[in-house]
């Protein structure tokens, strides 16, 4: 059976459902599991639904599907699709189409283990569907509470001044659990909570050597999950290791963390029960501890804070840079996916991925300064726009070449763009001749930022006016008055391609 795509709240247990007497649903067949969860409500009267269901839908129908003299074999089929398609459960309607539940139904439910609801004609589908949904509201409320509070107390241990043991001691209480910090060789240099059996113990071993930094894939004599097992005896082609691995032993829910950057350090969990959040919590106490090891095996705090007093005191950039790390940087700006700024948690985080502590998060735009040396990918959840690799005195050129890059990533909806650094028509003429050239092509809106800056994200875009106002957060009608204007002033046919050419030329010298 397919993995449901998981919506990001909380399942809601079948039995709390069933529990609502308002509802008045009553299960009639099929497995008394507690265990069971719905992730949502469907209702559909398609003979065969499989298409339309994602995975874990309480299905909901009258019957109306269901033809006159339809056998046993009618309904097996029907279930068995529903079945395959991932449904956590069938609600039946036993109005206005039928008054009762069909027994074959019922028969083909209990063969199958699905759970069968008689859903009572007082009730209506879309009462289920809002019962459903409100349970979810409240599951999802109680998880941000226990996930809020988990990260105060994690992000309060973690400003103590021994952190490592306080921040596995919280995360272990959080998830009613174990945690331990593997070592890059392999050993437990620190450990909070109720360890777990030898064999789960073990087993969290194994997962940490497979999400260390550097392996490829399971490594060599760890436990396979249950879908490598059945490969085994195939020859695979190495992948990189995950960040992060589970499994269950013993009833022992086991998850490890790789805290990169760094040389191998990972974070395991191990935890009688799994509840919302888990993974949450546990990922911001990962997040926390990359950034404690990282600390403690570089000690680039110390060199951060040599580097700006130096500053400070009036050292050129140029005489800094080799203290934080490198002497050629890029510049990476970074924005959250979505429309909310990004917090300090998820600023954090994001130096963390980028394998930098010079992040920088102003005006909902994260800046951070990455050594050339380390490679920039796309990051789930931001968009990026990086840079070329440039030195202290080009630095500020570096920060333009960032932002126009984050700006066309967003208007693109790519997860990260990059400045092309590769050698020009532009280098073909003197940077001096270049450069008044630009000055004398675009003086007449020179004095106007607004109408530049629009014309040359319009011209990045190709001309592209709603692209161009999302890059720019303004409405499409006004980047058409700015370029109306730009034509104007400019005395230019934007519609030129030679004209194009030529401005875009210019653009890129201011």
């Amino acid at each position: 059976m397919p993995d449901p795509m998981v919506p990001p709240t909380p399942p809601v247990r079948l039995d709390a459902l069933l529990a609502r007497e308002d509802l008045g649903l009553r299960r009639i067949a099929g497995p008394d599991d507690p265990g069971t969860v719905v992730h949502w409500a469907h209702a559909s009267e398609m003979a065969d639904p499989y298409p339309y269901l994602l995975g874990g839908e309480l299905l909901l129908s009258a019957g109306v599907h269901i033809p006159d003299g339809a056998g046993a074999g009618y309904f097996d089929a029907y279930v068995s699709r529903i079945v395959a398609a991932g449904g956590a459960a069938l609600g039946f309607g036993v109005a206005p189409v039928h008054d009762t539940v069909p027994g074959a139904l019922a028969e083909a439910c209990e063969m199958h283990g699905l759970p069968l609801l008689e859903v009572p004609p007082r009730t209506t589908f879309s009462g289920v569907a809002r019962a459903v949904w409100q349970l979810m509201a409240q599951a999802r409320l109680a998880e941000l509470r226990r996930v809020t509070e988990a990260q105060q107390s994690l992000a309060t241990a973690a400003a103590r001044p021994d952190p490592v043991r306080p921040v596995l001691h919280q995360l272990a209480q959080r998830i009613g659990g174990w945690a331990v910090l593997f070592a890059p060789d392999a050993s437990e240099i620190a450990e909070s909570g109720a360890a777990p059996l030898p064999e789960a113990r073990e087993a969290l071993s194994d997962l940490a050597e497979r999400v260390r930094p550097g392996t490829t894939g399971p490594a060599a004599g760890s436990r396979a999950s249950p879908g490598a097992r059945k490969g085994l005896g195939k020859r695979r082609e190495p992948t990189p290791a995950p960040t992060s691995a589970s499994d269950t032993v013993s009833g022992t829910h086991l998850a490890a963390y790789a805290l990169a950057p760094g040389p191998g350090f990972v974070l395991g969990v191990a935890s009688p029960h799994r509840s919302p959040g888990d993974h949450t919590i546990a990922s911001v106490a990962a997040a926390l501890l990359t950034l404690l090891t990282g600390r403690r095996q570089s000690g680039t705090g110390a060199a951060r804070a040599s580097a700006l007093v130096r500053l400070l005191l009036g050292s050129p950039p140029g005489d800094v840079a080799p203290l934080l790390g490198g002497e050629r940087w890029r510049v990476v700006h970074a924005r959250p996916a979505g429309q909310a700024p990004p917090d300090a948690l998820a600023t954090a985080a994001l130096g963390t991925a980028l394998g930098s502590a010079l992040v920088d998060p102003a005006d909902g735009i994260v800046r951070v300064l990455v050594p050339a040396d380390r490679p920039v990918e796309p990051l789930p959840g931001w968009a990026l726009g990086v840079s070329a690799a440039a030195g202290p005195p080009d630095w500020p050129a570096a920060d333009t070449q960032a932002a126009r890059a984050l700006a066309r990533a967003r208007a693109t909806r790519a997860p990260l763009v990059r400045h092309g650094d590769r050698p020009a028509l532009t280098d073909l003429v003197p940077p001096q001749d270049a450069d008044a050239h630009a000055r004398a092509l675009l003086a007449p809106i020179a004095a106007a930022p607004a109408l530049t800056d629009t014309l040359r994200t319009w011209l990045s875009l190709h001309g592209s006016w709603d692209r161009t106002a999302v890059a720019l957060s303004v409405h499409r009608n006004t980047v058409r008055q700015r370029i109306a204007r730009c034509a104007a002033l400019l005395e230019a046919d934007l519609d030129d391609p030679d004209v194009r050419m030529e401005l875009w030329f210019a653009l890129r010298r201011t």
